[in-house]
């Protein structure tokens, strides 16, 4: 059994001297490693369709703002596989727990495979303490994954929402895994485009129309200027009584190219 192991373990090299083997017999190169078929007048170039497929990616644009009373969470909708737009349309603010969301950016499978284990654990833990959970707790959880498994994750998150400890809050979660509590904060691809735009027109104690209107804003420019971004813009607002999901249509945002 260990001489069998050990005569499968070495597949690469196995491969090309049956590929050699085969060229020596008269078989030419698009017999031993055939391409795949491309119909006459395609589009798209040769060497894009042979070539393997790039992971989903959420490059993006993502944000959230605190203001009396509650969040409000906001992203762009354009999910791409290298240079491609994969999902002109998807969900990048997910529902954690009723008054907790966290936008995602990075690897689309990573963050949703993360998202997926905190609404498992804080659902768990809600039922233990017979109550709402507090922000603070999903972040922590969101950080220990990310932290944990630094090496092997591409997640940039923002995990925002309300509770009755301490109200509205946007923590940020970057890679590496490390947790900051912000008033206002932005992530992904886009967000180096309009860091400086934050600075200047964030003003602290807005309201809420005026902080949804703020974070839409913003994300225009993003989509702007970024081309992994695009899309619709989706906002939520958390407060204490209620969530309010929008979307923004690409014709009507308020900033354009």
């Amino acid at each position: 059994q260990a001489k069998r192991v050990a005569a499968g373990s070495n597949v690469p090299a196995r491969m090309a001297a049956l590929a050699y083997g085969m060229q020596e017999m008269g078989f030419n190169e698009q017999d031993v490693n055939p391409a795949k078929y491309v119909e006459p007048g395609c589009p798209y170039r040769t060497d894009d369709i042979m070539s393997a497929e790039q992971a989903v990616s959420t490059g993006t644009t993502i944000m959230a703002v605190e203001f009396d009373g509650g969040v409000v969470l906001g992203a762009d909708s354009r999910t791409s596989t290298g240079d491609y737009v994969a999902n002109r349309a998807s969900r990048k603010v997910s529902k954690v727990h009723d008054r907790i969301f966290v936008c995602r950016s990075g690897s689309a499978a990573d963050t949703q495979a993360l998202t997926g284990f905190v609404l498992n654990y804080l659902g768990q833990h809600a039922v233990e303490i017979g109550k709402l959970p507090t922000v603070n707790t999903a972040a922590n959880l969101f950080k220990m994954m990310a932290y944990n498994n630094k090496d092997r994750l591409m997640a940039g998150l923002i995990v925002a929402g309300w509770d009755e400890k301490k109200g509205g809050q946007v923590y940020v979660i970057p890679l590496g895994g490390a947790m900051f509590r912000q008033p206002v904060i932005c992530g992904g691809s886009g967000s180096r485009y309009i860091s400086g735009l934050i600075d200047d027109k964030y003003r602290p104690g807005m309201n809420k129309a005026e902080c949804v209107d703020f974070v839409r804003n913003c994300i225009a420019h993003a989509m702007a200027l970024d081309g992994s971004s695009g899309g619709v813009i989706r906002t939520v607002v958390v407060t204490k009584d209620k969530v309010e999901e929008s979307m923004l249509e690409g014709n009507k945002l308020p900033y354009g190219p």
